[in-house]
C-alpha cells in the first residue's frame, strides 16, 4: 500500500514539474512572439518627436537610496537608453538633459525657487517643440519601509490620451519586467498638468526597496526598463497611426535642450 502512494505521489510530483514547464515554454513562446510584433510596429514612432525628460539632476538629487545611490543618476542612465533605442526606431528624441545639470538660473535663489524653474523649462520647452508625446522618467521612494516595489506610471487625471500612453506603457513594463502588478494611475503632477501633448511619469522602481535599488543600478535591467517603455509607444502611436509615407531621417534621433538646441545627432 506504500509503494502505491509513493508511487502515485511521485506520478503527481512528474505531472506537476511538467505542467509547470509547459506553462513557462507557452509564456516565453508568446513573449517572443509579442516582441516580434513590437518589432512590426516600430514604424509608428518614426518621425514623432518624443521628449525624455530624465528627472532630477544638478542642484537636485532626488531620492536617495540606502547605499548611497541617486535618483538622478539612474533617470539619466535609463533615460539615454530609452532616446537610444527610440532613435532606431527613427524617433526624434528630445532630452532636457544629458548630463548632471538642471535647468535653473545658478543665481535662481532658493532650492525650491529653482526646483519649480527647473519643472517649468522642462514643460516649457516640450510645448514649444509641440512634441508627440512627453516621458518623465523618475524613481520612487517610500520612506515608511523597503517593501514597496515595482514600476509605476502616472497621467494626468482627466487625459484621455495621458491615460492611454501611460495603459500601454504600464501593460510593458508588467510583460517585459514580471516583477510588478501595479496598473497605470491617475495623479495630479505639475509635468502631467501642464503638457499640451500626451504625457505621463514612469517611476521605474524604489530606491528604498534595496533589492530593487540594486536591479536598477544593473545595465542589463535598465536596458530591459527602456525597451519597455519604448514597447510602450509603440504600441500607443501604432493603435490610430498609420505607416509614415515619407522618409525616416535617422540622423534625428536624440537633442539636448540645454546646450544643442536647433541641432540634430545620430543616435547614440
Amino acid at each position: 500500500m506504500l509503494r502505491v502512494i509513493r508511487v502515485k505521489i511521485r506520478f503527481l510530483l512528474l505531472v506537476v514539474i511538467v505542467m509547470v514547464a509547459v506553462y513557462y515554454t507557452v509564456q516565453g513562446i508568446a513573449n517572443n512572439l509579442e516582441n516580434r510584433r513590437v518589432a512590426t510596429l516600430s514604424w509608428s514612432v518614426a518621425n514623432k518627436v518624443i521628449v525624455v525628460d530624465p528627472g532630477h539632476g544638478g542642484i537636485d538629487p532626488g531620492s536617495t537610496g540606502a547605499t548611497g545611490v541617486l535618483e538622478k543618476d539612474i533617470t539619466l542612465a535609463v533615460s539615454r537608453k530609452l532616446s537610444t533605442v527610440l532613435g532606431q526606431g527613427g524617433a526624434i528624441v528630445l532630452m532636457t538633459r544629458e548630463s548632471d545639470t538642471d535647468l535653473s538660473d545658478a543665481d535662481g535663489g532658493k532650492l525650491i525657487t529653482r526646483k519649480r524653474q527647473d519643472l517649468s523649462r522642462r514643460v516649457a520647452l516640450a510645448n514649444e517643440r509641440n512634441a508627440d508625446a512627453f516621458i518623465c522618467v523618475h524613481v520612487n521612494s517610500f520612506k515608511s519601509g523597503p517593501k514597496e516595489h515595482g514600476a509605476q506610471t502616472f497621467y494626468q487625471p482627466g487625459s484621455e490620451e495621458g491615460q492611454r500612453l501611460a495603459m500601454a506603457i504600464q501593460g510593458e513594463l508588467v510583460r517585459l519586467l514580471k516583477n510588478t502588478t501595479r496598473r497605470a494611475k491617475a495623479v495630479d503632477y505639475y509635468t502631467t498638468r501642464n503638457a499640451k501633448m500626451p504625457s505621463v511619469i514612469v517611476e521605474i522602481g524604489f530606491i528604498s526597496n534595496p533589492g530593487e535599488e540594486k536591479l536598477m543600478c544593473d545595465e542589463d535591467y535598465q536596458a530591459k526598463l527602456a525597451y519597455a517603455i519604448y514597447s510602450g509607444l509603440v504600441k500607443y502611436f501604432a493603435e490610430e497611426a498609420t505607416p509614415t509615407s515619407g522618409s525616416v531621417d535617422m540622423e534625428k534621433a536624440t537633442e539636448t535642450f540645454m546646450h544643442n538646441e536647433g541641432k540634430d545627432f545620430g543616435a547614440p
